[in-house]
């Protein structure tokens, strides 16, 4: 149909938002990719000499290579079932860390 009454996904009954089950491949690449270049600049700060409490506490951080694979694609959800969620159904996971989790999970 065409105009004002034409079909849409949400007027079909379709999920607006379809978000995969499991991380792509690509998805991966690019999130270990991310995780590189933020252990690039931290190295390349602590090079410089500068100290600062941001520098002291990125440092305590894991590295992308010491990181197992289960905390680098999940993190901690208190309400999933494995209490395990996956990456990319948390929102703006880019922008924050999440390289740490709670002790045991």
């Amino acid at each position: 149909m065409l105009g004002a009454f034409a079909s849409t996904q949400v007027r079909c009954g379709g999920l607006l938002w379809k978000t995969p089950w499991r991380m792509s491949d690509s998805r991966k690449a690019n999130v270990r990719k991310r995780l590189k270049a933020v252990d690039q600049v931290i190295s390349v700060v602590r090079a410089s000499g500068i100290q600062t409490d941001a520098l002291t506490r990125a440092l305590a951080l894991p590295r992308e290579c010491e990181m197992s694979a289960r905390d680098k694609y999940t993190t901690f959800c208190k309400s999933s079932p494995g209490h395990r969620k996956s990456l990319h159904k948390v929102p703006k996971f880019t922008r924050i860390t999440r390289r740490t989790n709670p002790a045991g999970f």
